[in-house]
């Protein structure tokens, strides 16, 4: 499939909201996503199979208890919950390295670690257990594939970054994941009422005799 950033982004924020996740944290998935796609990454697949957990159902056992020390949940960690808290919390990164465990579909987090490094105004490294990945706020050094899950996650100053990815303007998801995210998004469209179907009838139940 070739598709256009806006709609990876549109798509991925009904997708969200769809599989039960508030619109704020949806509108951050959409753009998490097409920021994924445009570092050549499968943004599209990584969220489906985020969204296929079903993390929603208990947001509170998926987000950190305290942001001192290690960030812990009483279950695995969402990047949907954590992302955003990264950003909110950059400062933080002056003390020294922030620990996260375990975080699943945790390649989500790297938009999130671009924004800590743009309010920080220095390269920003993440470990994803041995997987390494390097941003400076708009460009990113990293593999091409990510584990589904990390056990842990270290983000931390004072990376140098080499070799930044190219950048991308078309997304290339697979039939399979796509399929999956609109499944998730078609359950934000309002079901069909008598009136809507009377007024999408149009002239053809008027009579014109």
């Amino acid at each position: 499939m070739n598709l256009s950033l806006n709609e990876i982004e549109a798509t991925a924020k009904r997708a969200t909201r769809g599989a039960g996740y508030s619109w704020g944290q949806a509108e951050e998935a959409g753009k998490a996503t097409r920021w994924l796609c445009a570092q050549g990454l499968d943004g599209a697949g990584i969220l489906a199979r985020l969204l296929a957990l079903g993390f929603a159902t208990d947001p509170a056992n998926h987000r950190p208890q305290q942001l001192d020390g290690r960030w812990r949940a009483e279950g695995d960690l969402c990047p949907l919950s954590v992302g955003p808290l990264l950003s909110d919390t950059a400062r933080l990164l002056d003390a020294g390295a922030i620990e996260m465990q375990p975080v699943v579909a945790p390649a989500l987090l790297l938009p999130f670690v671009s924004n800590a490094a743009r309010i920080q105004k220095c390269a920003l490294q993440i470990e994803f257990d041995s997987v390494q990945a390097v941003t400076d706020g708009a460009r990113l050094y990293s593999p091409d594939d990510f584990p589904d899950k990390a056990q842990r996650v270290t983000i931390k100053k004072g990376a140098k970054l080499d070799m930044p990815r190219e950048h991308q303007s078309r997304a290339h998801p697979t039939p399979t994941d796509w399929d999956a995210l609109n499944q998730f998004a078609h359950h934000t469209y309002a079901p069909a009422t008598e009136e809507s179907r009377l007024l999408g009838a149009g002239a053809g139940l008027s009579d014109n005799d």
